[in-house]
């Protein structure tokens, strides 16, 4: 720790585990320095299965994990993601740290308990429907039951997102060619989102799906798992999540990842919307969000479920 003493800073610190470094060792180390407390800690593993996604998870002060897969680009578009995110929470901490991290610590296990519960439960009642489901996605169409894709949630993690498949299989190398058809006000040199009112891609059976949000059940594991709640911001594909590091929009990242947010209750299935509005909600709830807020959103997005759109 020479640096240090000469008063240089690291912008961020990797520990490598296939080297042999004790992530946990190392992390308590690091975080022992005052002058180290906000700095990025990421870990690179060679390859990443179940038991070690699972050992990193429940260790806790770990901003993001790099494996072998990851490009020159991909590295340091997530280091740049995580200083953001840093940064701002950084300059939004208040001086009362003790009590805010106390009242921070009851709202996240109050939070966590509700979302464990409600998505066990709920995925136990609708076992008879998720079977139905399946069934009639493979009788429609070729192609897999699930949707599995890349999704950004909360402090710009990536994790394996699920629902059911509502498009023909490979819907995704499609979006080039259905880019003149996107409802957002998006531009080449703002954040991107994309999202095609009577989309082509969409199966029969998929519209069916959408309209009354049975799609979406899946996205109970990802509760389960903890990558969602079932309140908050919705996790974004990779495409979109790489255009919103910049000040303006970081913040939305600040909140968790949801099945159902404050956007879906006021602008779900809605052509007259704005990438800025967007964001501008999500923001909104990162800065609000707590259990009493998000047991409001839970018991209005009912009027949420069915759309007036098919988008």
């Amino acid at each position: 720790m020479e640096q240090l003493m000469l008063g240089l800073r690291p912008a961020f610190v990797i520990c490598n585990m296939t080297a042999g470094m004790e992530a946990k060792t190392y992390l308590a180390l690091i975080r022992s320095f005052n002058e180290l407390q906000d700095t990025p800690f990421m870990v690179y593993v060679e390859t990443l299965d179940v038991s070690k996604k699972q050992q990193l998870r429940t260790m806790g002060g770990i901003d993001h994990v790099f494996t072998a897969g990851f490009s020159a680009d991909d590295f340091l578009d997530r280091v740049k993601s995580v200083k953001r995110v840093k940064e701002l929470v950084k300059s939004n901490r208040p001086k009362k740290v003790h009590s805010r991290n106390l009242g921070s610590m009851v709202n996240y296990c109050l939070k966590r308990t509700l979302d464990i519960s409600i998505a066990a439960t709920g995925l136990l009642l609708a076992s008879p429907v998720l079977i139905g489901i399946a069934v009639g996605i493979k009788l429609e169409s070729r192609g897999p039951v699930f949707y599995i894709s890349k999704r950004a949630g909360q402090g710009y993690r990536i994790f394996k997102f699920y629902k059911f498949r509502t498009m023909v299989a490979e819907a995704d190398k499609q979006v080039s060619q259905l880019s003149h058809l996107n409802q957002y006000d998006a531009n080449a040199a703002g954040p991107v989102f994309f999202k095609v009112s009577n989309d082509p891609r969409v199966t029969r059976f998929g519209a069916f799906l959408r309209n009354t949000s049975l799609d979406e059940i899946p996205q109970l594991l990802n509760v389960i798992l903890g990558d969602m709640s079932l309140v908050g911001n919705r996790p974004l594909p990779l495409y979109e999540a790489k255009s919103l590091t910049t000040d303006s929009y970081a913040g939305r990242f600040l909140a968790p990842a949801g099945l159902t947010g404050l956007w879906q209750i006021k602008k779900r299935g809605s052509k007259e919307m704005s990438v800025d509005e967007r964001i501008k909600l999500d923001i909104e709830y990162a800065e609000k969000h707590s259990v009493m807020y998000d047991m409001w959103i839970l018991a209005n997005t009912p009027n949420a479920l069915l759309q007036k759109d098919n988008v």
